[in-house]
């Protein structure tokens, strides 16, 4: 082959592999740690639907559900040093980072209804608190709603004596630990991946979680009574690596912004869904009794319970908590 026509083929070949890699889409891995058919996991599957098709295949996100990829403990170090872009960890895993004031959202009791949970998560208080994850070089998007949690158990739970003595799984969060406290109970941090075994071996007693976790991971296959108590929130932070997220081009930043909001729409209305049908599907097995409180009964749970809202004023700041206090005043 001449050296000139040589010459014109390296340079092809050169041209076609530089236009591939510009068009090379940009890779977003996505880890959690439930499973897909719960709505944190539906609503990660409706955000890379419409990231892909907002960026028109410019951007790809990879899911990685039910920690296959990473665990609780392992995630938020993973984010942080770029292994993965984007997680939706629960609220509760940011204290570890030095950000104590996300613990609000597990106070017994703080959040009444779900208009004043949205005043929180949708307005200025919600943005203080994702402002203050930046210098850890994480970027805040999104709050995920996923419900009120129940409690379960290998023996009834109709009042705060029942607790006695039970080893209950937690996450890591302090406020959960005097919540357990307060009921009587011995508390264990356990992540999420390992609760279904913990339970059936009896290395604890009893755990704490909205229904469609509850359901997705067979929990009610191992535990004889649930409790609908509602005595406490668990929601998500849809967060990303900071560097990344900066170094994205306007354009697909403000693409990825729109297909965020949209899945956190999807979200927040199908938990209440989900939830719901978790529960008709967990009485319909008939592996597990389930008690809905009386009126005496809750306010049984509020008195044993809201002590901890003012046990936490030093850990999490008495302004906060008394700011969210008052939004709960004015709810109907």
């Amino acid at each position: 082959m001449p050296f000139k026509t040589l010459l014109l083929s390296l340079l092809a070949v050169a041209l076609i592999s530089g236009n591939a890699a510009a068009q090379a889409p940009i890779v977003i891995k996505f880890s959690h740690v439930v499973a897909s058919d719960t709505p944190k996991g539906k609503a990660a599957e409706r955000f890379k639907e419409l990231a892909e098709k907002n960026t028109k295949g410019r951007v790809r996100v990879e899911l990685y559900p039910n920690s296959t990829l990473y665990k609780d403990k392992e995630e938020m170090e993973a984010l942080q040093l770029g292994a993965v872009q984007m997680l939706a960890p629960s609220l509760a895993k940011f204290s570890p980072l030095g950000v104590k004031e996300f613990e609000v959202f597990d106070l017994p009791y703080i959040f009444p209804f779900k208009d004043v949970l949205y005043q929180v998560t949708e307005g200025p208080i919600g943005k203080s608190l994702m402002k203050k994850l930046e210098p850890k070089g994480i970027t805040g998007l999104a709050f995920w709603d996923n419900g009120f949690k129940i409690m379960s158990a290998n023996r009834p739970l109709h009042t705060p004596a029942d607790f006695k003595g039970l080893k209950m799984r937690i996450q890591s969060s302090k406020v959960l630990d005097a919540q357990m406290r307060a009921l009587g109970a011995n508390p264990q941090v356990l992540a999420f991946s390992e609760v279904y075994q913990a339970l059936q071996a009896g290395v604890v007693d009893g755990t704490e979680n909205p229904p469609s976790n509850m359901y997705t991971q067979k929990m009610h296959e191992v535990q004889k009574y649930l409790t609908v108590s509602n005595h406490g929130y668990l929601g998500y932070a849809v967060i990303v690596n900071k560097k990344f997220w900066d170094g994205l081009p306007g354009d697909i930043r403000s693409q990825l912004e729109a297909a965020m909001k949209a899945a956190t729409s999807y979200a927040n209305a199908i938990a209440d869904q989900e939830n719901g049908r978790a529960l008709d599907a967990i009485r319909k097995s008939g592996k597990t009794t389930i008690y809905e409180l009386t009126p005496q009964e809750k306010a049984e749970w509020r008195k044993a319970l809201l002590p901890v809202q003012t046990e936490m004023e030093g850990r999490i700041g008495k302004e906060l908590i008394m700011s969210i206090r008052q939004l709960s005043t004015g709810a109907k």
